[in-house]
C-alpha cells in the first residue's frame, strides 16, 4: 500500500484497501486513520471471550503465584496504618 507509514494510513487509502487491512487487524495490528494527516480512527482486532478453561487456567496460575508469597512476620494491617501516617 503506498501512503502507508508505519500502522498509519490516510482515509483514501484505507478505503481502497480495506480488505487488506482488515487481514491485519484480524492478524492482531492495529491500524490508525487519518485524515490530512490528522488521526480520526483506528482499527483494532475485537477481544474475543476467555473460555471456562482458560479463565480456570488463569485462576490456577494466579493462586499458584500467590501460595509463594509472603510478608514474613508483617502484618498487612500493620502496613497500612504505616501507610497513613
Amino acid at each position: 500500500m503506498t501512503g502507508q507509514q508505519g500502522n498509519t494510513v490516510g482515509a483514501y487509502e484505507a478505503k481502497t484497501h480495506l480488505s487488506e487491512l482488515l487481514e491485519k487487524v484480524e492478524a492482531g495490528e492495529e491500524i490508525t486513520i487519518t485524515k490530512h494527516g490528522a488521526p480520526v480512527a483506528k482499527l483494532v482486532p475485537i477481544k474475543r471471550e476467555a473460555t471456562t478453561d482458560e479463565r480456570a487456567s488463569a485462576i490456577k496460575r494466579i493462586q499458584k503465584l500467590a501460595s509463594g508469597l509472603s510478608l514474613g512476620r508483617l502484618k498487612i494491617k500493620d502496613l497500612i496504618s504505616e501507610g497513613r501516617r
